[in-house]
C-alpha cells in the first residue's frame, strides 16, 4: 500500500517528532546530542529552514520549524539520514533507527505557536528526567532566556508574538512555558496563521 502524501505549505510552521526504533535510546551519551545538533545546522545550510524550537530527547526528538523552498521531507530525509549511518557506525549496528516515518502537525495560529514551544519545552518535565524547564540542557530554550543563541533557532519567532521590551518578553515568555497552566498574557492582539 502507498504512503500517504504529506501536506507541505511553504512557510507555515510544522510540529515534527522523530522516534527511535522500538522506542529505543537514539542519543546515548553527551556526544550523540552533540553531533545531532551538528548535523541540524549542516542540514540547515543545504535545505534551509527557520527554526522556533528544538527538544532533544533520549529516545525521540521535537521540532517546530518551516521551510520555504523545500518540503520539511526534505530536510528531514537528510537530518534522519545523517543521524541513522552516524548511529549504525558508531553502535556497529544495521537496520532501522528510527521507529517510522517522523509524525507531523501544521500550526495553525499564534496560540498554537506557543503551545506547541510550550509542549516541546515541558517535554523534559514530564519524562521526569528534571525539575525545571531551563535545567535540560539539549533543548534551545536556555536561548530564550538569554542573549547568546544558536545558530539554528530563531527565537524572534517567538519572542514577536509578545510586546514590550526584549527583557519584558523573555520574562513573560518565561512565566508562559514554566507555568503549569500555560496562560500567556502580554501577547500581541493578531491570531493571525503563523
Amino acid at each position: 500500500m502507498p504512503r500517504k502524501k504529506r501536506i507541505w505549505i511553504p512557510n507555515t510552521f510544522y510540529h515534527v517528532v522523530c522516534r527511535g526504533n522500538r522506542r529505543d535510546a537514539l542519543f546515548k551519551d553527551e556526544g550523540d546530542f552533540k553531533i545531532f545538533l551538528y548535523m541540524l545546522h549542516k542540514v540547515n545550510e543545504i535545505a534551509p529552514f527557520d527554526l522556533a524550537s528544538y527538544c532533544i530527547m533520549t529516545n525521540h526528538f521535537h521540532l517546530q520549524m518551516r521551510t520555504q523552498q523545500q518540503p520539511i521531507s526534505k530536510v528531514m530525509s537528510l537530518l534522519n539520514k545523517r543521524y541513522a549511518d552516524y548511529y549504525n557506525t558508531k553502535n556497529r549496528i544495521t537496520g532501522h533507527v528510527f521507529e517510522k516515518r517522523y509524525y507531523d502537525k501544521i500550526i495553525y495560529s499564534q496560540q498554537d505557536m506557543l503551545e506547541v514551544s510550550r509542549y516541546i519545552y515541558r517535554n523534559p518535565i514530564e519524562a521526569n528526567m528534571v525539575k525545571k524547564v531551563e535545567a535540560y540542557c539539549w533543548s534551545s530554550y536556555r536561548n530564550y532566556l538569554h542573549t547568546t543563541g544558536s545558530p539554528v533557532v530563531n527565537t524572534s519567532i517567538i519572542m514577536d508574538y509578545y510586546t514590550g521590551s526584549m527583557w519584558e518578553r523573555r520574562g513573560k515568555y518565561k512565566a508562559f512555558v514554566e507555568n503549569d497552566n500555560g496562560a500567556s498574557e502580554g501577547t500581541s492582539d493578531s491570531s493571525d496563521t503563523i
